[in-house]
């Protein structure tokens, strides 16, 4: 039966070749059915059909079980021993973001109050003999391992870049569901590599909730801060300044221009996108300036509170220009952590309402985790030599006004 379960390598690289849309999930299935097979012949000490004096127990067929990943369902079959004593270990070496996910569903299930489709699938995933103490077991292994990682102490040297984001999901807290936010930085290094730095579950975004964030990245090692990029929250401002003096804020320029456009008609929206555009094209902060200011005037006799929004807040939306024109386009926005808030919105809408904080801290940061280390290992985010070259010339001209 098992056999019959698994494809030979040769038809499996047929389909690589032949661009087969489902030989990913094959592959997949292959190696952890391998697994299986793998872990029964240690437990019973010899392979099928094998005879051996190390022999400790017989197989006795296979359970049916099905895997929900990324990738698709898997279709496994889990070796059955006579005795009824082998346990597999593929659940607690699968991934770290599946085990999370699978972690939040288990809790829910065990807590009594998971619906039918999260029944359904802890059921396919885990079997139903799961109980709360399995599951504790299961949460401390890799909290802490999730916990090391946040708590890493940061030596890729300068991050001129910090973004800040928040999203919020719903947890379950002394038997009523609170909306919790979930607070996610990240940097660009001085080599140019994106790393993600810091991730938190909060009650509320408060001028406390980021002093306490940007402290405990400072004691783990952040340094070199030029500008901090996200949306606009007075708490998070006041942040930033007390803890990088002389840093650069930047407004995220995608959400200033959707509140601006939400104070007009649709009718009079696509005008004024194509001004707003024009300010944030600009070669230098001086230009927008001006373009910023006709702007204002130009709406000001039927939008006066366009014009005001214009001359009291897009001054924020600038601070981009300071720095090299080859950096702007991914400096202006926080839209570079929007494929991983997709993929955070797409996990956590499984599990809908987390059965505790910890739960969503546990989810997120393990996909948080996977995130980080694609950016790390991938391609240079920034070519940071024009920054750099530019602090080199502005150390050497206060060096040479220190010694006139």
């Amino acid at each position: 039966m098992a056999e019959d379960h698994r494809r030979s390598a040769e038809e499996l690289l047929q389909g690589v070749l032949l661009d087969e849309p489902d030989f990913l999930r094959q592959i997949v299935e292959r190696v952890l059915q391998e697994m299986l097979e793998a872990e029964m012949t240690e437990h019973v000490g010899a392979a099928p059909y094998e005879r051996s004096e190390k022999r400790t127990g017989q197989r006795n067929g296979y359970k049916p079980r099905a895997l929900r990943t990324r990738v698709g369902t898997l279709n496994l079959l889990v070796p059955q021993d006579r005795e009824g004593t082998f346990s597999t270990r593929l659940f607690s070496r699968y991934q770290r973001n599946e085990k999370a996910l699978v972690l939040a569903l288990m809790e829910m299930y065990v807590e009594g109050v998971s619906t039918r489709k999260v029944k359904d699938i802890t059921e396919e995933l885990c079997g139903t003999s799961f109980s709360k103490s399995l599951v504790s077991e299961l949460a401390g292994s890799l909290d802490s391992e999730l916990e090391a990682w946040r708590c890493r102490p940061l030596t890729g040297g300068a991050y001129p870049y910090l973004f800040v984001d928040a999203r919020y999901e719903k947890v379950r807290m002394d038997r009523r569901v609170v909306s919790q936010g979930v607070l996610i930085v990240s940097g660009v290094r001085d080599d140019g590599m994106r790393e993600i730095l810091a991730v938190e579950v909060a009650d509320t975004e408060s001028e406390a909730t980021y002093h306490e964030l940007f402290r405990s990245l400072k004691g783990r090692g952040l340094s070199g801060v030029e500008l901090v990029v996200s949306d606009d929250h007075e708490g998070l401002k006041a942040a930033t300044a007390r803890h990088f003096q002389g840093c650069a804020y930047q407004r995220c320029q995608v959400h200033y221009a959707r509140n601006l456009l939400g104070m007009v008609g649709h009718a009079r929206r696509k005008d004024l996108a194509e001004g707003l555009r024009g300010v944030f094209a600009a070669a230098s902060r001086e230009s927008a300036l001006s373009l910023a200011e006709e702007l204002a005037d130009r709406w000001r006799p039927n939008h006066p509170k366009v014009a005001e929004h214009l001359e009291e807040h897009v001054e924020e939306c600038l601070s981009c220009l300071a720095f090299p024109e080859a950096h702007r386009r991914r400096i202006r926005t926080t839209n570079g952590q929007e494929r991983l808030n997709q993929e955070i919105k797409r996990r956590t809408r499984v599990v809908r309402i987390f059965p505790n904080r910890k739960a969503c801290l546990r989810l997120v940061t393990a996909l948080c985790v996977e995130q980080s280390e694609e950016w790390v290992t991938g391609r240079r985010y920034l070519d940071m030599g024009e920054l750099q070259e530019r602090r080199r010339k502005e150390a050497e001209e206060v060096a040479l006004m220190g010694r006139r």
